[in-house]
């Protein structure tokens, strides 16, 4: 089966590709530097000839406000105007589990411009909700921190691995569509200041993490239910403590 990969190059997308192949498919990873650009539609056409499904993985460049909005829209329209095109059976989209909790951020709005395009565009599909991905650890920190600390909420936490959320997207994308939403997270719940504690720890950053119930999340507010699953979500294996203790710096 031909399955596309829309940022297919990226950190998840790569190890999406590298699983489908291993399980026999025609999986071609589609990017801007492989000649795939949903932004001008740059072949499109052309790379979804026969397939039967598309998995989105890509992300926006920027989270600056306006930027997210622009590509997750303009990207959505292209993509699912040429998988019609092409009689694509099903679309398979990575997002993030509280996106519509999340709405007072930029970011989050333009992933809920996306979802919406999904789901009004008529092409069966799958939403995989995500919790954060453990490697998402350092834009954490860069996004909430200076020079002496990292200021952050308490707030439950319920972070992924990369390699889990591509196993559970090569999943999806090979079942039949459900037309709704799944969710996937890691084993590990934990508070958001703590967690970045421990990362900053085993980095030997010296800065001291604040935890502060007020402190924005790429400009939205936490509370425990806000960045963790619900009931029913699929966990991952991988645990956060084996790999934290394989980022410390040589």
């Amino acid at each position: 089966m031909k399955i596309v990969v829309i940022g297919g190059t990226g950190l998840i997308g790569s190890k999406l590709v590298n699983q489908l192949t291993r399980s026999g498919h025609e999986a071609l990873a589609a990017s801007p530097n492989s000649g795939v650009n949903t932004i001008t539609g740059e072949g499109l056409d052309a790379a979804l000839a026969g397939a039967e499904v598309v998995v989105d993985v890509a992300n926006s460049p920027s989270f600056e406000d306006r930027a997210v909005l622009e590509f997750f829209e303009t990207s959505g329209r292209n993509l699912l105007a040429a998988e019609a095109r092409a009689g694509v059976r099903h679309h398979v989209a990575l997002s993030v589990v509280g996106t519509d909790r999340l709405q007072e951020s930029g970011y989050f709005r333009g992933k809920q411009a996306q979802e919406r395009l999904i789901r009004a565009a008529g092409i069966p599909y799958t939403i995989v909700h995500s919790t954060q991905f453990f490697e998402f650890l350092g834009g954490i920190v860069q996004s909430a921190g200076d020079a002496a600390a990292v200021r952050l909420s308490p707030a439950a936490i319920q972070p992924i691995s990369s390699d889990d959320v591509a196993t559970f997207m090569h999943d999806v994308a090979l079942a039949a569509p459900v037309n709704g939403v799944v969710e996937i997270a890691g084993p590990d719940r934990l508070r958001l200041s703590d967690l970045v504690g421990q990362f900053l720890q085993v980095k030997r950053d010296p800065r001291t993490v604040v935890a502060d119930p007020a402190a924005r999340y790429f400009g939205a507010l936490l509370d425990d239910s806000t960045l963790v699953p619900g009931a029913g979500a699929r966990i991952g294996a991988s645990r956060i403590d084996a790999w934290l203790s394989r980022q410390a710096p040589a």
